[in-house]
């Protein structure tokens, strides 16, 4: 039987070992946080599949969103507003008779 002690290794070689090591850690990383990725898209592709089942389900977690953000003690709240809200309201807008009796041109 034989017995190692000590085995000497140049500098080259390990800063190659170490290089290997540090490249397969960064591997496993990119890996695990694809993966989660993955279940997230998931997730997000089941909460839509139920939200598309029941419509007020978007308005109740738009309402939550809301209260949320109440809570917060901020002073400003962004409350956005659909499109199609606006496209409707420019129409209102554009169908009233101007201030000098005039139709619209």
């Amino acid at each position: 039987m034989v017995e190692v002690k000590q085995v000497d290794l140049p500098d080259q070689m390990i800063r190659a070992i170490a290089r290997q090591v540090e490249a397969e850690r960064e591997r496993r990383a990119k890996v695990i946080h694809a993966e989660g990725e993955y279940m997230a898209a998931e997730k997000l592709s089941m909460a839509a599949e139920q939200i598309q089942k029941q419509p007020l389900a978007i308005q109740l977690r738009y309402l939550q969103t809301l209260v949320e953000i109440g809570t917060e003690k901020n002073t400003t709240v962004v409350f956005p507003v659909p499109l199609d809200m606006l496209t409707s309201l420019t129409k209102v807008i554009d169908n009233l008779p101007a201030r000098d009796g005039k139709p619209p041109a």
